[in-house]
């Protein structure tokens, strides 16, 4: 534990860094990628160029310092963080690196304002931070290197299958190249794919979640491509694995990772709510859950902009077919004329989970919401104005940060 005089000082500057964080992280990223290129690679360069990843670095670094006389409050962000960093393939070697550049970053920033007593305190802060996270992580990838097929870094896996869902959404099943075997994985959870990516001259990774059920010889996830719009540039990792990475080829992979997953020990119902391509962790839970024999009752609720873009439909019709305890309710934004009502979806718009309570809410229900982040916001505010106790709540974190649900 950190004095109390450091604790103060670190603390003291919690408006500010609210305030003028992303000022700081800005700075801070690019000061680092200017003295360490070399660590362009590890970080996801479009949310760079968006400033995704320096607001929620700000967001993390205020968060920290707000709570620094009890940092056991962030245990949850620290175990997605830890998560994301494996996944990556940051490592305890990296820390020193991004130290330096943080208390440099600052120094500068702040002017001075930044005393060396305050840059001495963050410089506590920082190491008592890292050493939290390099335990959790060594951790993390102790458990991947010793599982059975499980590994540590990136590994070669082959292309087996590339299977075209909808419009948008394109799976790819991939087998390890060395011949060897998958590990077991948690439903929910996701893979690093890394991808040379020309435009930048370099490798970039990109996180996709696990599509499939565990349990098979291969792994699968569906990637979304993202297409350019008024506000954003086309994905640069997505359209090389939509338009250039074919059946037979290589990729790197990472082990599985992620702290969003099914909670298996549990017997009450589940209720998985997704919009878009946040189907597909959702899709891994439901399939485990029907492979397993499960008795638990099931509401699979998606929304989706209309058929051309409504991934694994026929799957999950066939399921609710088959299956007694299964009830699936889809959502179209904008029906399409060729969309049938009834058949195709059920209900048109948004999804409302008042006007369809009786249907999806069931007693004892953990509800798993995966999609956009003002979806799982809405449904998490939908979810708990219907009586649903905060902590029957899991949303998935996509992107760089935490859900914020």
């Amino acid at each position: 534990m950190l004095d109390l005089h450091t604790r103060t000082l670190v603390k003291a500057t919690a408006p500010v860094l609210k305030e003028h964080g992303v000022t700081l992280t800005r700075h801070f990223y690019a000061r680092m990628f200017q003295h360490n290129p070399e660590l362009k690679q590890i970080f996801n360069q479009g949310h760079q160029n968006a400033g995704a990843q320096q607001q929620a670095l700000a967001g993390a670094v205020a968060a920290y310092a707000e709570h620094i006389d009890n940092p056991s409050v962030l245990a949850p962000v620290l175990t997605l963080i830890a998560n994301k960093h494996v996944s990556l393939g940051i490592r305890a070697e990296h820390y020193p690196i991004v130290g330096h550049h943080l208390l440099a970053s600052i120094r500068e920033v702040l002017g001075a304002a930044a005393s060396d007593e305050l840059i001495a305190a963050w410089a506590a802060a920082y190491g008592q931070l890292a050493e939290l996270l390099i335990a959790e992580e060594n951790k993390l990838y102790h458990g991947a290197a010793t599982a059975n097929g499980g590994w540590s870094g990136w590994r070669a896996f082959k292309v087996g299958r590339k299977v075209v869902e909808s419009d948008e959404i394109t799976s790819f099943y991939l087998r390890p190249a060395d011949g060897g075997s998958v590990p077991h994985y948690l439903p929910g959870q996701y893979l690093s794919v890394r991808v040379a990516v020309p435009e930048l001259g370099m490798m970039q990774p990109r996180q996709y979640s696990l599509s499939n059920a565990p349990g098979s010889s291969e792994l699968r996830i569906s990637v979304k491509r993202e297409a350019a719009n008024s506000t954003a540039p086309a994905g640069m990792v997505s359209n090389v694995l939509h338009n250039d990475i074919h059946e037979g080829d290589l990729l790197d992979v990472a082990p599985p990772m992620g702290d969003f997953f099914l909670h298996q020990e549990r017997t009450t119902p589940v209720v998985l709510i997704s919009a878009g391509v946040g189907i597909t962790p959702l899709l891994a839970m439901l399939d485990h859950l029907l492979q397993q024999d499960s008795p638990r009752q099931i509401r699979f609720v998606h929304a989706c902009r209309h058929g051309g873009v409504h991934a694994f439909k026929q799957h999950v019709a066939n399921l609710s077919a088959e299956y007694p305890q299964l009830h699936s309710l889809i959502h179209y934004e904008t029906p399409r004329d060729n969309d049938q009502a009834g058949q195709d979806y059920q209900h048109s718009g948004r999804i409302e989970l008042a006007a369809i309570a009786d249907s999806v809410l069931l007693p004892q229900a953990d509800y798993y919401l995966c999609g956009p982040l003002p979806f799982m916001q809405a449904q998490k505010a939908a979810l708990l104005a219907q009586g649903v106790p905060a902590k029957r709540i899991h949303a998935e974190a996509f992107g760089t940060g935490g859900a914020g649900v």
